[in-house]
Order: structure tokens, then C-alpha cells, then sequence
């Protein structure tokens, strides 16, 4: 549904090209929907041979012609319902890390803190990277910001981990009960 969901509504934005609608997707929208160019060019032909958006094709300059991508009515009629329908769920979330957590246990306890400290390093990259793109933040605020208090809770989740287990390491210390 948020494949979709996407296409359709950038193409209710402007009318273009399925490499310029992949490259809005990749810079843009990358955390809304794994879309790769080749499931995106699927979507559009299936969305194209359903009538929710339309095809013409177009010459730039001396370029070969590229396939231009329309909305039609249909497409705005589905863009709508899907949007509602988007707003409307909380499908529950799948966290990769939680396969990795249930046996983090079976770790020597410093080799354990390592890890999720190269995991919080690279959340803090992650971090400092969305606050810094602008532009994303422009065309899309509430992705950025929704990404931004993702990562932030992540990181003072796995911070606040590291520093209970940081503890176990002194004697005495309780076990870990995150």
C-alpha cells in the first residue's frame, strides 16, 4: 500500500518521469517504503494498465523519449482512499534489531556492548545526517521529523541500554532486566 501510496502521490504534485519519480523516492522518501527502480517501473505499468495514471511519452532535446507519468481521476479517487486508509492503521512494526536482541545474552557481555555502541554510533551519523538535509526537510517535513523522533528515541534507548549493562561489569551489579 505505501508503494503505491507514494507514486501516486507524487504524481498528484507534478506530472513526471518514472527516473525522476525514483530519484524523489530515494532522496526523499527512502524510510516511507523499500522502492527499488525496478518494483517502481512495475507499479507504474500496473498502475498505468489499471488507470490510475496515464502515459504519454516526451523527447528532451535530443534525448530519447522517456515515458511522462500522469494522474487521472481514478489514481486521485485511489490516492485518497490509500491516504486515509495510511493514516488511519498502526500495522505493528518490525525492528530488525529485536531478532538480535532476544539472543543478546549469548554474547561475552563487553563483546555485547561493543556492538550496540557501533549500532548507536551509527544512529548518531544517521541523526546528524537527517537534521542536516535540508531539502528533505522542505518537501517533506513531517517524514523528517517523524524519522528525526525515531532516531533520537533509538538512540537514547540503546544509550540507556549500554549504560545498565555497563553496570553488570561492577560487582554486585543486578542483571539485566531491560
Amino acid at each position: 500500500m505505501e508503494r503505491e501510496l507514494i507514486i501516486l502521490g507524487l504524481l498528484r504534485q507534478t506530472e513526471m518521469h518514472g527516473y525522476r519519480l525514483i530519484e524523489l523516492v530515494e532522496r526523499d522518501l527512502h524510510s516511507s517504503a523499500d522502492l527499488k527502480k525496478p518494483t517502481a517501473y512495475f507499479l507504474l505499468n500496473k498502475l498505468a494498465r489499471a488507470g490510475l495514471v496515464s502515459r504519454s511519452r516526451a523527447r528532451d532535446g535530443k534525448r530519447p523519449p522517456k515515458w511522462i507519468y500522469r494522474l487521472t481521476p481514478e489514481g486521485e479517487a485511489r490516492f485518497q482512499k490509500l491516504l486515509r486508509e495510511n493514516l488511519a492503521a498502526y500495522p505493528p512494526a518490525v525492528f530488525a534489531i529485536e531478532a538480535g536482541l532476544a539472543f543478546l545474552d549469548q554474547l561475552d557481555l563487553a563483546e555485547a556492548i561493543e556492538l550496540l555502541r557501533t549500532r548507536r554510533q551509527v544512529l548518531d551519523g544517521r541523526l546528524k545526517e537527517a537534521a542536516s538535509d535540508v531539502d528533505r526537510r522542505r518537501a517533506f517535513p513531517l517524514v523528517s521529523s517523524h524519522q528525526t523522533a525515531h532516531l533520537t528515541a533509538e538512540v537514547e534507548w540503546l544509550s540507556e541500554l549500554i549504560r545498565r549493562m555497563e553496570s553488570e561489569v561492577l560487582p554486585g551489579a543486578k542483571a539485566l532486566h531491560p
